[in-house]
Parts: C-alpha cells; structure tokens; sequence
C-alpha cells in the first residue's frame, strides 16, 4: 500500500488561563462516565489520523488495528454489465427515504454500469413467491425519475420470514445476478439466509444491503437514513405539544415518538426543540411515583412554569406495563410492546386529579405521520450515496454484506456484523448528557 505525503501534525495543544479548582455543577453527571464509543472521557484524546495509511505514514505500525474495507468503485469489477440482471427488494416499515435508495440504485447501475435490465420487487420477499401472485417490474432512470417527491416505497413492501429456497427458485428464474436488499434487521437477518442458500447451490448472485431503520438502531453506522427527516419532524410534535400545554392552565403535553429498543429519535428531536421537561426512552429505566419519581417532577414543573413536555420513546417503560410479552410477536418478529402512551397518560391524570390540580393533558402520536414523507434534502444526499456504494460493491462480487457511513467513512459491513446486536442511546454517553442539560431531568427518575 503506497503511503500518502502526510504534513507534520500540527500543535493541537489547547490553551487555558490557569489551573482549574473550583468542583462543577456537572460533576455529578460524570461520575460514572468512561471512554466508550459513545463518549471521550476528558483525559482521553481522539486520533488525529483515521486511517491505517494516515497512521502508518506518522511510523505506526499499524497490522492490529481493525478496519473495516472501504466503499467505492473498483478498478477491476466481478460481473460483466452487459449481461448482469439486477434486482431491487424493499422489506418492513416504512422510512423516509426508500424512493430515494430506489432511484439511486437504477441510475447508478443504468448510468454508470450499463447494466441492461433492473426489476423491482413487488412487495417485499412475499414478491419472490408464486402464490402470492405479485408481478415485478422493469426499472428505469426515466420511471424513477420523480419517484423521491413520494413517501413510503413504489415497489410496496411486507414484514415476515419467506422460504429462502423459493426466494432462490425465483432469483434463478429471473436470472438475477445481483440482488439489493432494502430493510431492517429482520430483512438483513433474511438476506443473509438468501446468500447461504445461493453458496450452498453453487450460485454467483451477489447479496447487498442498504440497512433501513427509522429507530437509528443498526451498530457501526453512524446514522441509518431517513433518520434525520424522523427526528426533525417529531420535533414539530413536540413544539405543537408545547403549544398546547402553554395555552391552558397547567397544561401538560405528552408526544410518543417511535423507538422500540433505541430512543434515538426522542434524544435528538428533544434537542431540536429544546421545549421538553422529560425525555424517557428504553434504555434508562424509571420510576412514576416517590419524591424523585417522573410524576413528582412533572408536578414540579407545572408548578414552577404552568405547564410540563413529556416525550416518551414507544419502548420506554415496558417494565412498568408488566414487561414485554416475549409469546406475542408480530409479522416480523419483533416482541409486541405494550403502548406506553395512553397508559402514562392516565397515570399523569390520576396522579394530578389526587393532588387536587386540575389540569389538561394534550397527548401526541405522530409516528405514521414521520414514517410516511418523502426525505428531507440531507437524507436524499445520502440514500444516493448509500445507492451507489452498494452497486460499486456488488459489481465488484461482494455479498452478504450492507453499505453504510462510520466516522464520516462509507464502508463494507459484514451482514453478521450489521445484526450482532442493537445500536441504543449510551445511558453514560454524550447523547444522553446533553438530553439531560437540556431538560433540566434527573439522571435517574428513581
């Protein structure tokens, strides 16, 4: 590997105006805190350099260090364009974005590659298999070309496990080479079970993914896309919930916000109006009642202000409702939660009512609402870029794997990798410090 000219690093030593002695207000928000990949502890320091040429070039020896392979075109590429038959699947929930992955895909394989036919996928893997009766169709730079002012996805989607044998028969039939997964876990979990039964045929299909999660759940990425047009959007449910709550005596708005097992969405839309007074999301556990409870702090707030935000995370406080019931699971697979929104209402109610406060409580869902928008222009930017890393990476052979961004990076996952486990808020991360600045909440409702 040919190392680049590297300058010589520059003085990043930071000035001071003398020796820090008085203890901070915040010191008590640290005191658990340590270097993790979600927060730099304040003795630690972060790398200059963030490649293995970068670090190699400065005389460190760098054979240790993982890495992961970069995105990109390559020189030299496994499947000959002029006879490779490409196919596109979206899988799951809706997200803003999916036309926009679509679009790019088509252009980039059209484009670029010259590859002569591309078909969609009729309504996610249920399309691959004959007796639900779903056609595909032939895509085009010129079909899809107004296809990302539209929300959801113009091939449909399904939730829900297909025989990977009949997804396989019909790959073959189509005489597909290349196939494009748009999905969530559950559909990378699927894809994955599609290239096992491709190698044990013997076959050259290469499997690719676009990981899609509105939760912003899918580890080593720094953020899955549509994320930012979710989160922007649920901050406009939080500023109507404040609205409301200011325009009535002691007013109380209550917003759920979607996140099964990651409360991304409420941390950062929080944020982004800077009007809640609680945020609970599933991986910070808490208590309703006691002097240090949420409900005591909500009655604070009212008090102090005339009115109190609440914004909850759909998979906040499942241990309060009984806990999840791991039997009862849905298309996908997913344990079904109960909803925590009507019943924290109604506690949020009693609670005042006992107290003798009259009080009015505006509760907001807006989540088919986010799901269902076009993107906004940042997260357009990036399922096309997503788009074209995947089609440079199957057509240079690669499988079983996702395309995604990490530390500012485009790069090759593993699709094991991709599913090994949930990305969540880090309870001791700089995320979920700068929630608490900003609400003024305990670190613990206990």
């Amino acid at each position: 590997m040919e190392l680049p000219r590297i300058e010589p690093p520059p003085d990043l030593t930071i000035s001071t105006l003398g020796t820090a002695r008085i203890t901070s207000p915040m010191a008590t928000l640290l005191d658990a805190t340590r270097t993790t990949e979600h927060y730099i502890s304040e003795n630690d320091r972060v790398l200059l350099d963030d490649t293995l040429s970068g670090i190699s070039s400065r005389g460190v020896v760098p054979d240790q260090l993982p890495g992961m392979e970069p995105c990109g075109p390559r020189r030299k590429i496994f499947f000959d364009p002029a006879k490779t038959r490409a196919a596109i699947v979206t899988c799951g929930g809706l997200c803003p974005g999916l036309n926009d992955v679509i679009a790019g895909l088509v252009r980039t394989l059209t484009y670029h590659y010259r590859v002569r036919r591309v078909v969609g996928i009729r309504n996610g893997y249920q399309g691959f298999v004959p007796r639900y009766g779903h056609d595909v169709v032939d895509l085009t730079p010129e079909s899809v070309r107004d296809i990302a002012t539209d929300g959801g996805t113009v091939l449909g989607t399904s939730r829900g496990h297909q025989d990977p044998d009949e997804i396989v028969d019909c790959l073959e039939r189509l005489h597909i080479n290349i196939l494009f997964v748009v999905g969530g876990d559950g559909s990378m979990r699927g894809a994955m079970q599609i290239a096992r039964t491709i190698a044990d045929r013997g076959l050259l299909i290469a499997v690719v993914g676009i990981p899609k999660t509105i939760d912003n759940d899918i580890p080593y990425i720094d953020q899955s896309f549509g994320f930012q047009t979710a989160f922007s959007l649920a901050s406009d449910a939080i500023r109507a919930a404040q609205v409301e709550a200011k325009s009535t005596a002691n007013g109380i708005g209550l917003v759920k916000l979607m996140g099964r097992h990651s409360g991304f969405i409420a941390c950062y839309a929080a944020l982004a109006r800077s009007g809640a007074d609680a945020v609970l999301i599933p991986e910070v556990p808490f208590a309703l009642d006691g002097e240090h409870g949420l409900l005591a702090h909500v009655r604070r707030r009212v008090s102090e202000r005339g009115h109190a935000v609440v914004v909850v995370a759909e998979g906040a406080g499942q241990e309060l409702l009984g806990g999840v019931d791991e039997d009862a699971r849905d298309a996908s697979g997913n344990a079904r939660l109960q909803d925590i929104g009507p019943w924290l209402r109604r506690r949020i109610t009693d609670h005042f009512s006992d107290a003798g406060i009259e009080t009015s409580i505006r509760y907001i869902d807006p989540s088919y609402a986010i799901r269902s928008v076009p993107a906004n222009p940042y997260d357009s930017v990036y399922c096309v870029r997503l788009s074209q890393a995947a089609v440079h990476a199957a057509m240079s052979g690669r499988t079983e794997m996702v395309v995604g961004r990490y530390r500012r990076r485009f790069v090759h996952i593993p699709m094991g990798v991709a599913v090994s486990r949930r990305n969540q808020v880090d309870p001791h991360g700089d995320l979920w410090m700068a929630v608490l600045e900003s609400t003024g909440q305990p670190a613990r409702f206990a």
